[in-house]
């Protein structure tokens, strides 16, 4: 197997651990691909927040975060799950994560593990390169 076909099958895999929890009915592949895609523009605003640029404070990083978060519970329905989903503002790692004691729990729990960071926050939308 060669590295892009390791990233593909590591994606497939990712897709099918968070379809495992989620139930979204989407193709593990698309999934995947469709929080990426919200996991930029989360990781864009806590950068922008870091930086004190685009008008993001504080005092609004909540309520910029909401649009994005609201786009991530339409596919994934984590508030009728009870899965507690946020926006990380530290521009250092990702952005989409699920709370660590959440993760624990169910990690410990499951048979299939969803990815997590050093601190044990679920990632929803971690990169792959096929190593």
């Amino acid at each position: 197997m060669n590295k892009k076909e390791r990233m593909y099958q590591q994606i497939e895999n990712h897709g099918a651990n968070l379809n495992a929890i989620f139930e979204t009915g989407l193709d593990n592949v698309k999934l995947a691909k469709k929080l990426h895609s919200l996991e930029v523009k989360a990781h864009k605003l806590a950068e922008d927040y870091c930086n004190g640029v685009n008008g993001v404070t504080t005092d609004n990083f909540d309520e910029k975060c909401e649009p994005i978060l609201k786009a991530v519970d339409k596919i994934l329905n984590y508030t009728r799950k009870g899965v507690p989903v946020f926006v990380n503002g530290d521009a250092r790692g990702y952005a989409l994560k699920i709370e660590d004691s959440w993760t624990a729990g169910y990690n410990s729990k499951a048979e299939k593990r969803i990815y997590t960071d050093w601190g044990g926050y679920g990632i929803l939308a971690p990169e792959f390169d096929g190593k």
